[in-house]
């Protein structure tokens, strides 16, 4: 009965209630220009399709299944890749929080500095006006995490995935550094890659922040449309485009 609720919901509040209102515009279409109505209905299904976790999960998995997370790791520095923060937003020990992904990609980082005794290169900048500075924030959380300052290394300026692998080639080269392991999200990791190897770097790759489970299975639920399955679906046509992007 739950999971029936659940999936009535999903069609009652957004994003799946703008399904049900094209649905019923297609059927007010058809009596008057089936032609208009068929191509609504072709719309509708592909909006319909890429809200559901069935779509989402499947094409971020395709992503997420590129690299497997190494079993013995050789570098001289951890990279880490931002991707977002919050200003102003109260924190522990100060202002300004990392969003999800970046904050899952910092506590990888802290957890194999742990294991090797590696230095931590966290890369990200200011993106928005109103966001934070990624990899400052990076900086004092790592600091309250116990992380010695001296093994904590920032690359403040960069707004995307091309600037990460350009300025932190440069800074490695400039503190004598040459075998990163870089850490990002598994969904970003190939685009991450393509990018540091077209800056001069041959990084071992490290994926976290893992999105979707390995496995699948079917049931209603993966059927009911949703926002962060949509979120996933673009999330996956972004590195899709990326890729495609680096290679001209």
């Amino acid at each position: 009965m739950i999971y029936l609720i659940k999936f009535a919901y999903s069609f009652i509040l957004p994003p799946g209630l703008f399904i049900v209102l094209l649905a019923a515009l297609v059927i007010w279409l058809w009596r008057s220009s089936r032609r208009q109505a068929i191509v609504l209905s072709a719309v509708t299904l592909l909006l319909y399709l890429s809200m559901t976790p069935w779509v989402g999960d499947a094409l971020i998995r395709s992503l997420e299944n590129n690299y497997e997370q190494p079993d013995n790791i050789t570098g001289d520095v951890i990279v880490v890749l931002g991707g977002g923060a919050t200003s102003g937003t109260p924190d522990i020990d100060g202002e300004g929080n990392l969003l999800g992904s970046a904050a899952n990609r910092l506590l990888t980082g802290v957890r194999l500095h742990r294991l090797d005794g590696l230095p931590v290169l966290f890369s990200g900048g200011q993106v928005f006006s109103d966001s934070g500075n990624e990899a400052d924030t990076a900086k004092r959380q790592l600091l309250g995490l116990g992380i010695p300052e001296a093994d904590i290394l920032t690359e403040n300026q960069s707004l995307n995935t091309e600037q990460n692998a350009v300025n932190t080639a440069a800074l490695m080269k400039e503190l004598g550094l040459r075998q990163p392991i870089l850490v990002t999200s598994a969904f970003h990791m190939s685009r991450a890659m393509a990018q540091f190897h077209e800056a001069g770097l041959d990084p071992l790759a490290y994926p976290t922040d893992y999105t979707s489970s390995r496995g699948t299975a079917l049931y209603p639920g993966k059927f009911a449309p949703s926002g962060s399955a949509m979120q996933s679906t673009g999330l996956a046509l972004k590195e899709y485009l990326g890729l495609l992007a680096a290679r001209f």
